[in-house]
């Protein structure tokens, strides 16, 4: 089997990028191992601190973030950083080719129940002048390579530098990330669905009557049975949809009409966009192609449908037709 570096090599990746994501993948391994001592570490559990979103932050998330940035900012090609725990960016060195968005600890709400969680993390090239928010507000399209580690019964790599999908499986005798599956691909129809189904009274009408329909199963209009799935970190759903193909949403909703999204664009939604679409699948708002969407900042939310393509196609037939009907809302 191939390791990452060879693979990287064999791609033609230059060799700055090639060591950038060597050095995510070395940090993943240390996140991979404190995330699996756990209780027996004392790094479970809460803090008194929230981040940007206001959201609690776990021990883990803030150790994790910190392992990250300080990698990165000793790599020596990274411009600056953005983080889901960071407020603002942060600066690593005046010479570095790259910028780098991360989410450090995907699904952290899993770490106390011993669940899935990851990392996900995004490259951009770095444009001249002054290192500022703007720098990083690039398309998903300018990405260079983008991927997630998937903490779980196994440490797993998801990777894409442009020239498709790959896995890359930790092996924990040699310390080595080993390409396990080259040319990942989404199968283009699917029987399964990932959403979170407690917001269903929240959300927009044609997402509810599209849901309705899968539901209808064999009786509805769609005349064939599909089931549900949700792990409740998006790592984790995206994980299996591009082991065996489905339709991940999580869309847009009422239940706080001053953050109708939950998924941020720069460092969740864009790379699971670019890993997805080199792997087959597709991936929308809903009505705008994600990678398309030009960021107003770094910790931008939007509405997420991505996964098979058929599917995500048949998703967004619901959205283009006229729908007067508003959300329920208790």
């Amino acid at each position: 089997m191939q390791t990452l570096a060879q693979t990287l090599t064999s791609q033609a990746v230059s060799a700055t990028l090639s060591d950038l994501l060597l050095t995510l993948a070395n940090t993943s391994k240390e996140i991979s191992l404190a995330v699996r001592h756990g209780a027996l570490a004392g790094v479970l559990g809460a803090t008194e601190q929230e981040n940007v979103q206001g959201e609690t932050q776990k021990k883990l998330d803030v150790i994790t973030n910190d392992m990250l940035k300080d990698a990165l900012a000793a790599a020596g090609n990274v411009r600056g950083i953005a983080s889901e725990e960071e407020d603002y960016v942060v600066e690593a060195d005046k010479n570095g080719e790259f910028l780098v968005c991360f989410d450090p600890l995907d699904g952290s709400s899993n770490i106390d129940i011993n669940s899935l969680v990851g990392t996900i993390f995004s490259v951009l090239p770095a444009p001249a002048g002054e290192l500022n928010e703007q720098s990083f507000l690039q398309k998903g399209r300018n990405q260079v390579a983008a991927g997630y580690v998937l903490y779980g019964p196994s440490t797993m790599m998801a990777l894409t530098t442009g020239q498709g999908t790959q896995f890359f499986t930790l092996d924990p005798n040699t310390g080595e990330f080993l390409l396990t599956q080259d040319n990942v691909a989404i199968t283009p129809d699917t029987g399964e669905f990932a959403i979170n189904m407690s917001n269903q009274r929240f959300w927009e009408a044609p997402m509810q009557t599209y849901i309705a329909d899968l539901l209808l199963g064999k009786l509805g209009p769609r005349e064939r049975n599909f089931n549900m799935r949700w792990i409740a970190a998006m790592v984790g759903d995206v994980h299996r949809v591009l082991c065996r193909g489905g339709i991940f949403t999580y869309p847009t909703d009422n239940k706080n009409p001053q953050k109708p999204y939950k998924l941020r664009l720069m460092y969740e939604a864009n790379p699971m966009a670019f890993l997805v679409e080199q792997a087959g699948g597709k991936a929308s708002t809903g009505y705008d192609t994600i990678m398309d969407i030009e960021p107003e900042e770094i910790h931008q939310r939007v509405a997420v449908i991505l996964g098979s393509a058929n599917e995500v196609d048949t998703c967004l037939s619901y959205h283009g037709q006229d729908y007067s009907q508003e959300p329920n809302v208790e």
